[in-house]
């Protein structure tokens, strides 16, 4: 399986990462705050999950990081 993950401190919450994914599952953590006081990204369905890191590509502080499954 695919994974991604997030640098949850360093987030701002710009939502590029939700706009870019093509399978929609990333969205905002309205529980979470981080450090700066943003409420960071997170995958939401990580089975569904492509592993294409076009999130990780559009994020400009780069805490995204996608594990893509070997075959």
């Amino acid at each position: 399986m695919n994974k991604v993950t997030f640098n949850a401190d360093l987030c701002k919450g710009c939502r590029l990462c939700i706009e870019a994914c093509p399978k929609k599952i990333i969205a905002l953590d309205e529980d979470c705050l981080n450090a700066k006081g943003f409420h960071p990204a997170a995958v939401k369905e990580m089975e569904k999950c492509l592993g294409c890191a076009m999130c990780a590509t559009m994020c400009p502080d780069v805490v995204i990081t996608v594990y893509k499954e070997e075959k």
